[in-house]
């Protein structure tokens, strides 16, 4: 099959070259094969989802970490001190770190570059076939151009002139769409013609709608030269996908000006809340550190040049502000994310973001696509209700043997001799079950728009296969995978389609009899009329048939009475089932004839043409006949219910905005119990204007815990007038699903509640229509789909099944927001201990700037000293993982952001300065004349409470925590032998200084264990509750 589509190749440019300076956007005119003829520059056909170059890598890196505060703030430190008046102590101390900080930061960032670079590589590099002059060769995909003509095929036998499309990865619609060819090209003998003849496509300029395309193809050396308009259905948009037959399209669009493109927003700089909180406190203690500047200048009463001791003790004092606290979090971050990759339950996560996953922690919002995350794609026939008897599937095997009655009856009526002893009675209703089921299983095999398409199993050939019906390589083409379910459950029960053209369909017996059926009419489903129908002869009989399927609530009123029919759809609903309602009603001749006669008049009158074809139809759509019902279901992925019920206890709300329709997304959302049994369910109705919005929002007012069902029509309409009123209201409802949302729509309803809310979303999808919704939220997780990687390249977190969201967040999540906390904590208790330490020793010494540790003391505080027992705190856990997943309500407690609050931070203050004052008092009181006394018993006591508070601070101990307590002490004992300069090295062997040291250590830890108990006795946290 040769087509000519307008297309724009199935790949992303960067979403950030909007600022590349490639111009406004204009309508361009494309000539066939000859990418040379442009009248303007087109953008590269690439995807670049780098944030640096070669040359702006490092520039880049070093403004990042210094435009905020915390760092800069530290490199104004460490270049005072080449001031010789401000210099406190050797260099060092200062600068080494600080560079320590900026080298791990600038590998973190080198790391992730490179990987990026990779992966945009490897997409760029994939190969496609190009028509040129010299035959079919291959192109990169970073190699084509706007002009070229490309091959894109998936080899099986189609209708001809025409193309199925997939295009759930763009919109989110899982029905497939028929693209058609340009009429003139189809004349041509092979696809190498498009090369020698001279046509141009004129084409709209770029733009986000995925669902409109205006332009023209032009032939000029023809005679006359041939126009033709095209539409959307002679387009191939990028990220959509050939599902038969092969197409040569002409490529349009490149780069930035896809429609996938345009359709995804910016990508933000993602900086975590729990990263702002803690930039807050750093203020906070910057402020203390000015204050107490200048308090104790203040008690020098500013004698002298008192404005340069206020910078002396700004630096003197600069551990209040500690600068190994962003290298420890950013190094626990690096830990988080490595045990989330690790954990085995979670196979296949990986962690694309490695700054934020504390965010997965404190999740209030989730939204998550439908079509592909919350289920497979793929419908299975669950339910044929007759209305006395309903047909499930434990019992299809009774369906299979009234089908194949009904056949071999037929052909045995006249052989077959009833028994005498056989109740007459009995009988008539054998066969009317049978009569029955065999004339619902018939309407349900010819009422749809299916296509059987033969492919090659390799070793069929298809032709051969085609004209005898191979089963093996048959496969089923539609619009809806509804439809194809269907179909697929009739061959399942022995009434098999074969074959279909315009005009006619074949089906197949139990028995191996074909039946062929002649198509005279046929009338699409429409989103307006939600019904199908289809008028029938049956070649064998002569008879004509009108056959119906549609929604309840529109085929109630067609068909005739029955008191069963909205009981049973009802039934059917709850149990998450799309129902569809059958029907029949059979014609004579000249019933049909007189219909035809008036449609196609109907379809020929130029005013009001639809009005008048519907009301034709409509004349035949009258007491018709009900045959059955037909339960449907969209199986969900793997434990989607579970995960949605541990989601919904740990107090995180959950929204769907889907792509899909609307009785689509109701019955997925009843399915998945996203909507619970008893919920009501509010379906806010179509809106256009102010008036009916407001009467609408009104409405949904008055109802109280409701799940709202909204198009995306209406929600832009609210958005428009009532954007406070609404989000009020949706915020409120325990579920929200948002049907026919465009990827736009997504994005602005993530980016309304982040701020209407103040609270942390996460978006989850796995199409690259979620991508701009992913890129807003706070916490993107994409999942790998069957349709691509868009979704999870773009996340922050990608996962392989939507299951794994919950331990993600209840386990990981939880951890990774409390470790976060006491790692943060613990590094400004221990900044904050020294610091005051400082303090006592300057107001006992006549507010003198003069520091109480030097050189490697100072450094090795923070580092050898005490990094690895404070570090190991990444390890902690309060809870095993299976009691976090067995009980979500704990992730609740965390959503009011106590473990990071202003409460625990003045409580930890206090303990800093409590222990501080008692160490350093009980030096001054211990010790013996010499001042380097005073060093050797504060110091050490300083190293002992640290490693007890650790001690005191850990839940669950790990083999490497007792590992870096030990590791610290050692390294702490060994080094004495060096720093003989600092501290009286015999002074430390004797029983004086253990006594001495033993003392202070205990009074300052002592109490705050007796606390701790005491506390957890009487008021003991929750999580404490299920571990005991």
């Amino acid at each position: 099959m040769l087509l000519n589509i307008a297309l724009s190749l199935p790949r992303r440019c960067c979403p950030w070259s909007r600022c590349c300076g490639m111009g406004d956007f204009r309508p361009r005119t494309v000539w066939l094969g000859h990418p040379e003829k442009r009248e303007q520059r087109y953008p590269r056909n690439v995807i670049n989802n780098q944030k640096y170059n070669f040359f702006t890598f490092l520039p880049g890196v070093l403004f990042n970490q210094f435009k905020y505060f915390f760092n800069l703030y530290f490199l104004l430190l460490a270049c005072s001190q080449f001031v010789k008046e401000l210099r406190l102590g050797a260099l060092y101390t200062y600068w080494v770190p600080l560079g320590l900080v900026l080298i791990i930061t600038i590998m973190r960032e080198a790391v992730e570059e490179i990987r990026c670079y990779l992966r945009d590589k490897e997409v760029n590099s994939q190969i496609y076939s190009k028509l040129s002059t010299r035959g079919t060769v291959k192109v990169k995909s970073s190699g084509i151009q706007v002009g070229d003509l490309i091959i894109v095929e998936k080899v099986s036998l189609s209708l001809p002139g025409s193309c199925f499309l997939r295009t759930d990865q763009l919109d989110g619609e899982t029905d497939w769409k028929l693209r058609l060819p340009v009429a003139c090209t189809q004349r041509l003998p092979t696809a190498a013609d498009l090369l020698q003849i001279r046509s141009y496509v004129y084409a709209e300029e770029p733009n986000i709608d995925i669902h409109n395309f205006i332009g023209t193809f032009t032939r000029e050396d023809g005679d006359p030269p041939v126009n033709e308009s095209l539409s959307i259905e002679n387009t191939l948009w990028a990220s959509t996908v050939v599902a038969s037959g092969t197409v040569v399209g002409v490529v349009i669009y490149t780069g930035k000006e896809l429609r996938s493109v345009m359709n995804t927003s910016n990508p933000r700089h993602k900086v975590g809340l729990f990263d702002l909180e803690v930039n807050c406190l750093t203020k906070i203690l910057f402020g203390a550190l000015v204050v107490v500047s200048l308090v104790m200048v203040a008690l020098q009463h500013f004698a002298g040049r008192w404005y340069l001791q206020i910078f002396r003790f700004l630096l003197l004092f600069s551990h209040i502000v500690p600068i190994s606290l962003r290298v420890n979090l950013d190094m626990g971050k690096m830990v988080f994310s490595w045990m989330i990759k690790k954990d085995s339950k979670i196979p296949g996560t990986v962690v694309r973001a490695s700054t934020i996953p504390e965010q997965l922690g404190r999740i209030s919002y989730l939204l998550t696509d439908k079509t592909g995350t919350l289920t497979q794609n793929e419908m299975v026939f669950r339910r044929l209700h007759l209305g006395t008897v309903a047909y499930g599937m434990d019992s299809m095997d009774e369906v299979q043997s009234h089908v194949f009655s009904a056949y071999t009856q037929v052909k045995d009526k006249y052989k077959a001799i009833q028994p005498p002893w056989t109740a007459p009675a009995a009988t008539k209703v054998r066969k009317s079950i049978i009569s029955r089921v065999h004339e619902a299983v018939k309407a349900i095999a010819l009422v749809h728009n299916v296509t059987p398409v033969y492919e090659s199993n390799g070793v069929t050939d298809q032709a051969e296969a085609e004209q005898h019906y191979e089963d093996t390589c048959r496969v089923y083409q539609a619009s809806s995978p509804d439809e194809v379910s269907l179909v697929q459950w009739t061959e399942s029960v022995g009434l098999t389609l074969v074959g279909r053209d315009q005009s006619s369909m074949q089906l197949r017996t139990p028995t191996g009899q074909i039946l062929n059926f002649t198509i005279l009419q046929i009338f699409p489903f429409t989103y307006e009329s939600k019904r199908m129908g289809i008028i029938v002869r049956d070649e064998s009989t002569g008879e004509i048939t009108f056959y119906m399927k549609g929604a309840d609530v529109v085929m109630a009123g067609i068909v005739q009475y029955n008191d069963w029919l909205e009981e049973e759809c009802g039934n059917m609903a709850r149990e998450g089932l799309r129902v569809l309602v059958v029907s029949k009603k059979s014609l004579t001749e000249e019933q049909y004839q007189d219909f035809e006669a008036r449609y196609v008049q109907a379809k020929l009158s130029v005013h009001d043409r639809s009005l008048k074809v519907a009301t034709v139809i409509e004349s035949l759509e009258m007491e018709m006949e009900l045959l059955c019902l037909t339960g449907v279901e969209d199986q969900l992925q793997t434990d989607v219910r579970p995960t949605l019920e541990i989601l919904r206890n740990a107090g995180i709300k959950v929204w769907m905005l889907t792509g899909d329709k609307l009785e689509t997304a109701t019955c997925t959302a009843k399915n998945a119990h996203l909507i619970t049994r008893n919920q009501d369910i509010h379906i806010f109705r179509p809106v256009t204007t102010r008036g009916e919005a407001h009467l609408e929002l009104n409405a949904f007012r008055r109802k109280h815990d409701c799940a709202l069902v909204i198009s995306g029509d209406s929600l832009e309409v609210c958005l428009k007038y009532y954007e406070y009123e609404f989000m009020e209201l949706a915020c409120q409802c325990p579920a929200v699903v948002c049907c026919r949302c465009t990827p736009t729509q997504k994005a602005q309803i993530v980016r309304l509640l982040q701020e209407r809310t103040g609270k942390l979303t996460c978006a989850v999808g796995d199409g690259g229509n979620d991508v701009s919704m992913i890129q807003e939220a706070d916490c993107g997780v994409g999942v790998e789909g069957k349709e691509g990687k868009q979704a999870s390249l773009a996340a922050d977190f990608s996962v392989t099944q939507f299951k794994h969201l919950g331990r993600l967040l209840m386990v990981h999540g939880r951890n990774s927001y409390k470790r976060s906390a006491a790692l943060s904590q613990f590094v400004i208790h221990r900044s904050l201990c020294i610091s005051t330490m400082q303090a006592v020793f300057s107001s006992v010494f006549y507010f003198a700037s003069v520091p109480l540790y030097q050189g490697f003391l100072i450094i090795g505080y923070s580092t050898i000293y005490t990094m690895f027992p404070v570090f190991s705190l990444v390890l902690d856990k309060d809870v095993k993982s299976e009691v976090a997943m067995l009980y979500p309500e704990l992730y609740k407690d965390l959503l009011k952001g106590r473990p990071l609050s202003f409460k625990t931070f003045l409580i930890w203050v206090l303990i800093s300065i409590y222990q501080g004052s008692i160490i350093m008092y009980g030096a001054l009181l211990l010790f013996e004349s010499e001042f380097v006394h005073i060093v050797a018993i504060s110091f050490t006591s300083l190293i002992l409470t640290e490693l007890l508070m650790v001690a005191l601070t850990i839940q669950t101990w790990h083999w490497l925590m007792i590992v870096g307590e030990l590791l610290s002490l050692a390294c702490y004992v060994a080094s004495l032998v060096f720093l003989h300069e600092f501290i009286d090295v015999y002074f430390i062997a004797t029983v004086s200084f253990l006594w001495k040291v033993t003392v202070i250590t205990l009074v300052s830890c002592l109490p705050l264990y007796i606390l701790k108990y005491l506390r957890r006795r009487f008021s003991p946290p929750n999580y404490s509750k299920l571990t005991s």
